[in-house]
């Protein structure tokens, strides 16, 4: 009979599912090395963020077909090896949606009324009522920094509660945000607004210590911030220093950069005005039962021949096919994630055009892997193939597919985006060569040839004497090294466009730099991930 492999705790209700259909072993707290001597024995393999399911555990796992998360977040598998060997990874990414939305509202009232403090003080004996007059939420502004399913539940809670609703997320297009009655703001113009502001982004390297000491600085002095999302997007230092000196009146955190919270936290040196809890946003009953179930249902249906409905990695697609299209499916991605922040996000229409032997492949695979590109940005790993076209629907991205079957400049076919957006319209190509590199072919229509890297520089600007070398000067003083440059123009003396291959990021200082060059129309810095 077909087994199954349960090696976190998860709830009855999960096992009860899936001892439908095989037979189910639980053994948690297994090392990696007991796990690896065992894991070839069974079809399905069960988790939740306690087990580490590496390459090698993929390897020595020959009779396995699908992997389960019973949770969001799939960091701890190595979901690139798992679908290298034709292994279905799955998730359960609104299995905790409601419980993660309600602790921030929690917390968020916690803060207003001084919950946990006048608890301990009415413990301890106190009656101390004029310490801890608090304030109501009803119609003060709360900024939602990011408006996936968790930001945008938070919206509609606190919508119903009176509150008016700011938000920010690049991704999200103004007609969504009217549905949803949220008024769209840069991200430093909701700070400087807002009476409460909740965080609700993926941790990556755009968000890491987003929430520093200069942005906590343009808060108003009543301001309060809580964060539910991921540890690392607040500079806790910086933070804790700000709720002692006043810089603003409070704040709530359930994640941290470092977990369990570290003895010698700045956080636990603050005695006032701040609420700490230890990463219970999904810790409910009612959450835990969700996300065994969820996933509990997917391996069942897996094992039944079924699909699953949260597929982390590509479904329905074996691995031949896999190792066919994988090139093209990470030029696909690449093309999406350079366009998106060429673009600036708010994108409104993308079109994806298929050339040559890119129109000759399954389009589906490829589309979804332009918009899980688009979308990564914003959304790190939250985002997957099998949610990327609702998420570009939900954001209110209208996606154009055209295939044309003429092979144009490049044999193997090329690959072309296009997108309209509030900010403007911009284009990418790229082409797979011969020998499986992957090739950015042009930018806003001017030809290049350039390589994809982690941390690239695009620029727009004047064809005139001397540009480039100012833009190298700049960038030397900064001590960030350029591994490659090349310039595309169409017309001498007009407008150009230069790629810069840099081996280190582009800090803010720089950027601000590269925009006082005289010629200079854009300058877009790019990361790759």
């Amino acid at each position: 009979m077909t087994k199954v492999l349960v090696s976190d705790p998860i709830d009855q209700a999960g096992i009860d599912i899936l001892s439908q259909v095989a037979t189910v072993d639980v053994r948690t707290g297994l090392s990696a090395d007991e796990l690896r001597s065992i894991v070839g024995d069974y079809e399905a393999l069960m988790i939740r963020s306690g087990t580490t399911v590496t390459a090698e555990i993929i390897e020595a796992a020959t009779k396995l077909r699908i992997i389960g998360r019973a949770g969001v977040g799939v960091d701890n598998v190595d979901v690139p090896a798992a679908t290298r060997r034709g292994v279905l990874v799955v998730n359960s990414p609104e299995g905790n949606t409601i419980a993660a939305a309600e602790h921030a509202l929690a917390l968020m009232l916690s803060l207003s009324r001084h919950v946990p403090h006048a608890h301990a003080s009415t413990m301890a004996g106190g009656w101390d009522r004029k310490t801890y007059v608090g304030n109501e939420l009803y119609k003060k502004k709360l900024g939602v920094v990011g408006l996936g399913k968790i930001g945008s539940h938070v919206a509609r809670v606190a919508k119903a509660m009176g509150m008016e609703l700011l938000a920010y997320d690049p991704f999200v297009s103004e007609e969504r945000a009217q549905s949803m009655q949220v008024k769209l703001l840069p991200l430093a113009e909701l700070f400087a607004q807002a009476d409460y502001v909740s965080l609700h982004l993926p941790r990556t390297p755009d968000t890491e210590n987003l929430v520093n000491a200069e942005l906590l600085r343009t808060m108003k002095p009543t301001a309060r911030l809580v964060n539910c999302a991921r540890g690392g997007i607040v500079d806790e230092a910086a933070l804790a220093e700000a709720v002692e000196a006043g810089v603003i009146a409070g704040a709530a955190l359930d994640v941290y950069a470092k977990e369990p919270l570290v003895a010698d936290s700045p956080l636990r040196a603050v005695k006032e005005r701040l609420v700490l809890t230890p990463h219970l946003g999904a810790s409910t009953a009612e959450a835990q039962e969700n996300v065994a179930i969820d996933v509990a249902e997917q391996i069942r249906d897996v094992l039944l021949g079924q699909p699953a409905r949260s597929a982390v990695n590509i479904p329905g697609l074996n691995a031949e096919v896999m190792e066919q299209l994988r090139p093209h499916l990470q030029l696909a991605e690449t093309l999406g994630q350079l366009l998106s922040q060429l673009a600036g996000g708010q994108i409104s229409e993308l079109e994806v055009r298929l050339q040559g032997e890119f129109a000759a492949h399954p389009a589906q695979p490829l589309v979804v892997a332009v918009l899980k590109g688009v979308l990564s940005t914003a959304l790190g790993d939250a985002i997957n193939y099998v949610n990327a076209s609702l998420e570009a629907k939900d954001r209110g991205i209208h996606v154009l597919e055209v295939k044309d079957e003429a092979a144009r400049d490049y044999a193997g076919g090329s690959l072309e985006l296009r997108s309209r957006s509030s900010k403007g319209n911009h284009s990418v190509s790229g082409a797979v060569l011969g020998d499986g590199d992957l090739r950015v072919t042009a930018i806003d229509e001017f030809p290049v040839s350039v390589s994809p890297s982690r941390h690239m520089l695009f620029t727009r600007h004047r064809d005139m004497p001397g540009i480039i070398g100012r833009i190298g000067s700049v960038l030397g003083e900064h001590n960030v090294n350029i591994a490659s440059m090349q310039v595309g123009r169409r017309i001498v003396r007009g407008d150009a466009v230069m790629a810069l291959s840099l081996d280190d990021p582009i800090p803010a200082s720089l950027l601000e730099s590269i925009h006082r060059i005289d010629g200079i129309q854009e300058a877009h810095p790019v990361t790759l991930v």
